[in-house]
């Protein structure tokens, strides 16, 4: 006990420390962000672009789509470019041009005449000529002429230019993106400010530019900085001393004898109370969620090679790129967090033996506003995208256009709401276990905390506004879609997963209590500050790079043991008949471990070191860790405490086990093709083309609609089927539970069905 209470401080100790380092410097990145003049002026005296221009156009990049329609400093969507490498590429190319034909005529520039121009270039684009007395920009008079070239293209471009038809079909971009003609003025100075901050020093720091010289750019000196390589060099080395530390204690430490499991299922006689039965439709919902991603993820992958056609077949008009792609990332959000809510309401009364009077007809409210919320919010948003409603119905009411909080904002305070009610349902339940004294109250008291930084912490999703600095709302989104779902739902869930092992009789209490408290230790340590390899190049101070990179490294490191530990459970599992009911429940646990090493160990650290995000930001290797860790780790976290909760909430005999079978190897099968025949492998092809010429090439329509791009696309439709195949089985399954059981049926196929489950 004593020690548990030494471990309950010190992860107190651990939080409150990282959260203050973590809040500094946030407040570093707010000071040092970069700064939006008041004007943009060529030294002829021509206003290019003022400051409420720039907001102007960040807010009309945001309404047409955002980061579901290319990225900015590399976060967002992958088929069309980065705007700011874009930008960058294009304005140098118009200035080297202007320059040569200054220099040389009509005649070809010599060797040295080129080579002076790019030197002029270099300087020219980097000079930091932001006056801090009167907040202007001042540019030359040839760099003028380059900006309005530049600008002209992307007006065409997001209007109905039909020279340009073809490169909008390749940035799957529908005609007509952005309807008026004041929007894309502004878009043009948002994006012009994106690449000034991209390539400008920092006032004190000679070399490095505000987004720490991202994106590689080598026409304007955009390589990477020194203190990237470094950092990188150092991640490296404290991930390969962490892993031998945490093998080292872990195979030195004393490990208790396994538990013999119970002689019988534990819980085979438990009666689910009301508000448990109510959960059932939670988890229908859940599964047709993930068909409803399944589905819009075939079809953005599909937009990749034919733009905005299926197979010929216009039906952009009705659900274009930027609408399936919120989808896809949005509703996946939805199904992980709607698993997971549904378990904690399933298991408080389970666990405490208690039901709370009108807990039934909360659970049954909290259902229905998570539904009204979640085709709400997708209705609103698809209204707003085909209808081009503007700024202040995209931010409120239809899609932000930031990716995983693509949300409006009243959908965002309904679902703080909800999430708020969802706690108290919690608390209410677990409440009389809470004060019991016992050997599972530790783990107890973790769900419930982690339940409640699950509400508390999605109002981080409130702090920016319209008007905020691009910078400043990176900052935020990163705590909510880093915290929130790979923070405090990882510590829920795992939680969970130990009460269950501890009831089942697998795991000793004390030492589930012990080793989930020193793991959110170890994970929490890394994990919070980790946050900051996200904000590397948006704008931020390289002080995040040396402390992101160190504790981006060290959030790896748990992740070694997961595999190891869910392997061993599994053992146990196979030791007595009755488990075999749980089989599958197991195996989605294991498959979370064995995923949580592959995807979130390994090819997260592929990208996470400096050295390697400056090349790979916003290419496919980011997206191949998204899917492997997203589904792989959170998403089969999901279905197996679904299939546990499922399996007390209906018969034993109405449980078909020899669908689980199947779709969980094919669910796990089709995500390891997608992942390493299609995506891993787009990834490498665009990081070499990045570190080749840079950035702006890997994005280009030259490298992603290259032969090689897209035959690596079509290589995910044996994976996709597999996996849609999968979630098909699981959804077959589940329907299953609805029918009738034939009770003089019942009893012998539960043992056909256990028996069937060892074997």
């Amino acid at each position: 006990m004593h020690s548990t209470q030494r471990l309950w401080r010190w992860l107190a100790l651990v939080c409150a420390l990282s959260f203050a380092a973590l809040g500094y410097l946030g407040w570093q990145i707010y000071l040092t962000a970069p700064p939006i003049p008041k004007a943009v002026v060529s030294a002829d005296g021509d206003v290019l672009y003022t400051h409420d221009d720039i907001q102007h156009g960040q807010q009309a990049w945001l309404a047409a789509g955002g980061q579901q329609l290319g990225t900015v400093w590399g976060h967002g969507a992958y088929v069309a470019p980065d705007w700011s490498a874009d930008w960058l590429h294009r304005e140098a190319t118009e200035l080297r041009a202007l320059r040569l034909k200054s220099r040389a005529g009509a005649l070809p520039p010599t060797m040295e005449q080129s080579a002076a121009v790019e030197v002029l270039l270099k300087d020219e684009m980097r000079r930091n000529t932001y006056d801090t007395i009167d907040s202007r920009i001042t540019v030359s008079p040839e760099r003028g002429q380059a900006i309005r070239a530049v600008e002209s293209h992307y007006e065409g471009l997001f209007g109905t230019d039909p020279a340009l038809d073809q490169l909008r079909d390749q940035y799957a971009m529908t005609t007509g993106t952005l309807p008026s003609a004041d929007d894309r003025k502004a878009l043009s100075a948002f994006f012009f400010w994106s690449a000034w901050a991209a390539a400008t020093d920092r006032p004190d720091e000679p070399g490095v530019s505000y987004t720490s010289n991202w994106p590689h750019e080598p026409l304007v000196g955009n390589t990477m900085t020194e203190s990237a390589a470094v950092w990188s060099m150092v991640s490296i080395i404290l991930l390969l001393a962490g892993i031998a530390a945490m093998l080292w204690v872990h195979g030195s430490a004393k490990h208790e004898a396994d538990l013999p499991p119970p002689a019988a299922d534990p819980f085979l006689g438990i009666q689910a109370t009301p508000s448990m039965k109510a959960t059932r439709k939670y988890f229908f919902a859940v599964i047709g969620l993930m068909l409803l991603q399944i589905g819009m993820g075939a079809l953005t992958a599909h937009y990749a090679v034919e733009g905005q056609s299926f197979f010929g077949m216009p039906l952009a008009k009705v659900l274009p790129y930027v609408v399936s792609r919120t989808v896809h990332t949005q509703v996946g959000i939805f199904w992980i967090a709607t698993a997971w809510l549904a378990t904690g309401l399933y298991i408080a009364p389970l666990l405490s033996g208690r039901e709370p009077k009108f807990q039934k007809l909360g659970v049954d409210v909290l259902f229905w506003a998570l539904i009204a919320i979640v085709v709400g919010s997708i209705a609103t948003g698809w209204l707003g995208t085909m209808q081009h409603r503007g700024f202040d119905y995209g931010f409120w009411i239809g899609n932000q256009g930031l990716e995983y909080t693509s949300m409006g904002r009243v959908w965002q305070y309904l679902l703080f709401v909800g999430l708020i009610l969802w706690v108290v349902l919690l608390a209410r339940a677990l409440w009389p276990a809470l004060t019991k004294p016992s050997e599972s109250r530790g783990l107890i008291a973790m769900v419930f905390l982690s339940a409640t930084c699950i509400g508390g912490f999605y109002s981080t999703s409130l702090m920016w506004d319209q008007h905020s600095h691009y910078s400043m709302i990176e900052y935020w989104r990163w705590w909510l879609v880093h915290l929130w779902v790979e923070g405090f739902f990882e510590v829920f869930a795992t939680a969970v997963v130990a009460l269950i092992f501890t009831k089942l009789g697998l795991v000793r209490a004390a030492s589930a209590n012990r080793a989930i408290v020193a793991e959110t230790i170890v994970f929490l340590f890394g994990g919070i500050l980790g946050t900051l390899h996200h904000l590397y190049f948006t704008g931020a101070p390289t002080s995040v790079i040396a402390v992101g990179s160190v504790f981006s490294a060290l959030e790896v490191v748990p992740l070694t043991l997961i595999g190891l530990e869910a392997l061993q459970t599994y053992r146990q599992s196979k030791s007595v008949g009755w488990l075999g009911a749980y089989k599958w429940i197991v195996m989605c646990f294991v498959a979370v471990g064995f995923w949580n090493t592959v995807g979130a160990g390994l090819l997260g650290f592929a990208i996470n070191p400096p050295a390697s995000l400056y090349y790979v930001q916003g290419l496919n290797m980011t997206a191949a860790h998204g899917h492997a860790a997203l589904f792989g780790v959170y998403g089969m976290l999901g279905i197996g405490l679904m299939l546990f909760c499922l399996r007390g909430l209906y018969e034993r005999g109405l449980h078909l086990d020899r669908f689980l079978k199947p779709a969980f190897w094919s669910l796990n099968g089709g995500l390891a093709m997608m992942v390493f025949l299609s995506i891993l492998p787009a990834g490498i092809y665009q990081a070499w083309a990045s570190i080749a010429k840079g950035m702006w090439y890997a994005r280009s329509p030259e490298i992603v609609h290259s032969p090689v791009m897209e035959t690596l696309v079509w290589l995910r439709v044996p994976g996709d089927i597999l996996f849609a195949g999968g979630a098909v089985l699981l959804a077959w399954y589940a329907l299953n539970l609805l029918r009738q059981p034939r009770k003089a049926a019942v009893a012998g196929a539960g043992v056909r069905d256990a028996q069937a489950a060892v074997r």
